[in-house]
């Protein structure tokens, strides 16, 4: 439990474990996902590490892989079924296009054979060749006129344009003419047929009677409805074969990652003179030891290695990485610590405190029972549907799911405080009946008549009146009777200021009792937490008594005391302006808390640089006796020993020597540490005054909605007045989400923010450490 409230106590240990094995051994630790490896190499480039050749191996692998489903072929056993594959459709495709032409080419013949005829004159004695064949549809023009200036017009040509069809490797419709040239000899026909070659036209046999065409057709039709069921089964097995490669391909996926990563990780390992033995240097939290101990030993049985992996707990002075656990609900928050900055080693850890205290803190800016409620759906609506969202892949809505927790508590402490201000779209609520009366103010009880009610613009209701207020407040909340009260905004101003200034106060010293944890971790309690402390409650604390106890006792309006003025006259000693005090004894307990507050600060400026000083010459002091006392002896052994001796010891008293620091340095320190302290403590107070305003500024913008848009059409009684509602309402709900939603809740949020980072965790809260990042598997794949 006590690693929820600081950072989880680590520990730095070496591995030992065979080279066989160090695959599956980290393989075991990156599903653990418990262990940071060190760098055993810092100043080594990536070129020049062991397993560069690896990591490149698998940086090409996932390159491929993120490409189209195709170039999954490019693996093994798949690549070389699917080339065969692709290599028979290919050709099946290609025999389908040359007899799909010659079937058009057969069919349009007997209509060019006709012309033909009527064209030439033929003779008994004088066989006419042809030369027939198909060719593109934009190359038939510039084949014409090379036929013409070859020929000069001795030849009968025929074309017709054929219905367009897809070619193999063009995923567009090609346009083709079929065409016959009839000439006289076979010298002619042979230079056609190389005119033919170079357009790239298909030339194909074509018999001269009608009833061998017809013959030759219906064998051309037979194959083809042959090849079309070939080519069916062809590219059924094709996609059979291509999307069971599509189911692996995440898991392909996953495994060239951590592939990636292990070898990554060796890289960050030595390796013995013998290359049997890998020395890996980890950090670990203290109380998972037996988890990864356990691991290394699973990942060593899976390779049958016959040495079981040794762990080596070391003691070391370097600085542990800070490692606090989360879950799904505590992410979130532990996030916006982590913004600010991550906490030193065994701090006191902001999170826990930061789920009650950041959500109230918004909330009581953005107070209204109406708007919370809005918000809490929203985010049930997030959490319900998680994984729908997370598909989705996009920065602003991932940013909103990884948040959901933190808007569903905003939206929770939203309408409890909602409640508190009784407020709900600038309304009221009236649970338990006002605490106030009207009707006693009137006559015989009070000094009212009609004649006052209707000569008046406003009237004021007496609370010395009997009637007019029970007594008894309002059991939860604002009394409703305020909401429709002229000086409602001069109530809620002093109510929400001086609400402020308590909430700021309460928070900075539970900021400063946060801060023991730390303080006796490092023995700092007398020199810091206790004047901090009595600083803060002697002037801060009885300034939130003042407003307190004001509030507790009766005192009439007009001879009360301002909180204000009494503070200022307190901390300047001024009490000749017989101004009215709030208990007997005032005078003296305020100079009582003025002059303990003072005492406070030379305290925090000096008692700590006093005994640092005092100790370090203590240590000198001791240092020198012990060598003024020393055995002559001793110096004779190290005046004669040999040079390695004599170094070290020198080394030795240099380190001592070097304990001397610099007082300077220390008072400047500490004078910069109390001059900010102590003005922090009155700018602080000061900023925690942003929730009054804030929270004012949300309930106007939400009342002039209600006035300016809703409430205008609410009194509209004309037949159109429904119409006119609906259109009115659509915009109101607009605004109310763009403006009071968003805006207003965004500002809230960042307000809230700075609250915490500057006001309140500067009391406690370093956040100069560095993060623990474990090599873990489950991380790396959702990131990616």
């Amino acid at each position: 439990m006590d690693s929820f409230f600081r950072s989880e106590e680590m520990c730095l240990v070496q591995l030992f474990f065979q080279t066989e094995s160090a695959h599956n051994c980290i393989d075991e630790l990156g599903h653990l996902g418990l262990v940071q490896f060190k760098d055993l190499h810092p100043g080594t480039a990536d070129f020049q590490r062991r397993f560069v050749k690896e990591v490149k191996k698998c940086e090409e692998m996932e390159r491929i892989l993120r490409k189209q489903l195709y170039f999954v072929t490019f693996f093994d056993k798949l690549e070389q079924e699917l080339k065969e594959i692709n290599s028979n459709r290919d050709t099946l495709r290609q025999n389908f296009t040359q007899l799909t032409e010659i079937n058009h080419l057969l069919h349009m013949t007997d209509d060019f054979f006709g012309e033909a005829g009527s064209t030439i004159e033929m003779s008994s004695s004088s066989v006419h060749s042809f030369v027939a064949g198909v060719i593109k549809h934009e190359r038939f023009p510039a084949f014409e006129k090379i036929l013409w200036r070859l020929f000069h017009g001795n030849f009968v040509l025929r074309h017709a344009e054929i219905k367009p069809h897809q070619e193999e490797n063009m995923e567009v419709f090609v346009k083709k003419d079929v065409f016959v040239v009839f000439v006289q000899g076979d010298q002619v026909r042979g230079k056609i047929r190389k005119l033919c070659d170079g357009f790239h036209a298909s030339m194909y046999p074509c018999p001269n009677n009608a009833a061998a065409r017809k013959e030759m057709r219906t064998n051309v039709n037979m194959r083809m409805e042959d090849l079309r069921l070939v080519l069916k089964r062809t590219e059924e097995f094709r996609v059979t074969t291509l999307t069971a490669a599509a189911a692996n391909l995440r898991e392909w996926t996953a495994k060239v990652k951590k592939m990636k990563a292990i070898y990554y990780t060796l890289n960050l390992c030595n390796i013995d003179i013998t290359q049997k033995l890998i020395i890996a240097e980890i950090w670990c939290p203290v109380s998972d030891l037996s988890s990864v101990h356990a691991a290394l030993i699973k990942g060593s049985e899976q390779t049958g290695s016959s040495v079981t992996p040794i762990m080596n707990r070391i003691h070391t002075q370097q600085t542990p990485p800070t490692f606090n656990r989360t879950n799904v609900f505590t992410s979130g928050f532990q996030n916006i610590i982590d913004a600010y900055g991550v906490g030193d080693y065994q701090e006191i850890n902001p999170a826990p405190y930061t789920m009650v205290t950041f959500p109230f803190l918004f909330a009581v800016m953005f107070g209204d029972c109406g708007h919370g409620l809005l918000m809490t759906l929203l985010a049930v609506w997030l959490i319900l549907h998680e994984e729908h969202f997370r598909k989705l892949k996009n920065e602003l809505v991932d940013m909103l799911v990884s948040g959901r927790y933190i808007i569903l508590l905003m939206g929770i402490y939203s309408i409890y405080t909602g409640l508190i201000y009784n407020d709900c779209f600038s309304k009221s609520f009236n649970l338990f009946g006002s605490s106030w009366s009207v009707r006693h103010m009137f006559h015989p009880q009070g000094p009212w008549t009609n004649e006052t009610l209707h000569n008046s613009d406003y009237l004021q209701l007496d609370p010395l009146v009997s009637g007019v207020y029970s007594g008894n407040p309002y059991p939860f909340g604002i009394d409703p009777m305020w909401n429709i009260a002229l000086n409602k905004l001069l109530f809620l101003n002093s109510y929400k200021m001086k609400m402020s200034v308590i909430i700021g106060v309460v928070h900075m010293l539970f900021g400063v009792m946060l801060s023991l944890g730390n303080y006796i971790n490092f023995k700092d309690v007398v020199l810091k937490f206790i004047p901090e402390l009595v600083f803060m409650l002697s002037l801060f604390g009885y300034l939130t008594f003042l407003i307190l106890y004001k509030w507790c006792v009766v005192i009439k309006s007009d001879s009360a005391p301002s909180i204000l003025l009494l503070f200022i006259n307190m901390m300047f000693f001024d009490y000749s302006s017989n101004g009215a005090m709030l208990y007997k004894t005032q005078k003296p307990v305020q100079i009582f808390l003025v002059v303990v507050a003072g005492v406070m600060v030379p305290w925090l400026l000096f008692a700590k640089p006093l005994l640092m000083y005092r100790e370090h010459k203590t240590i000198f002091i001791r240092f020198v006796l012990m060598l003024m006392n020393a055995n002559t002896q001793v110096f004779s052994v190290i005046y004669h020993s040999s040079f390695y001796f004599k170094m070290n010891h020198i080394k030795y008293i240099q380190t001592i020597f070097s304990l001397q620091i610099s007082m300077g340095d220390i008072f400047v320190y500490q004078g910069i540490h109390t001059i900010e302290y102590c003005l922090g403590c009155i700018s602080n107070t000061a900023s925690y005054l942003r929730l009054w305003a804030l929270s004012l500024a949300h309930a106007e913008l939400s009342e002039v909605l209600w006035k300016m848009v809703l409430q205008v059409a609410l009194r509209v009684t004309s037949g159109m007045g429904s119409v006119l509602l609906a259109v009115t309402f659509a915009t109101f709900a607009v605004l109310t989400v763009t403006i009071l939603l968003v805006m207003e809740g965004l500002s809230a949020f960042l307000h809230a923010l700075r609250l915490h980072w500057v006001e309140f965790q500067n009391k406690f809260y370093q956040g100069s450490g560095y993060k623990f990042s474990p090599l873990s598997f489950d991380k790396m794949l959702n990131m990616k």
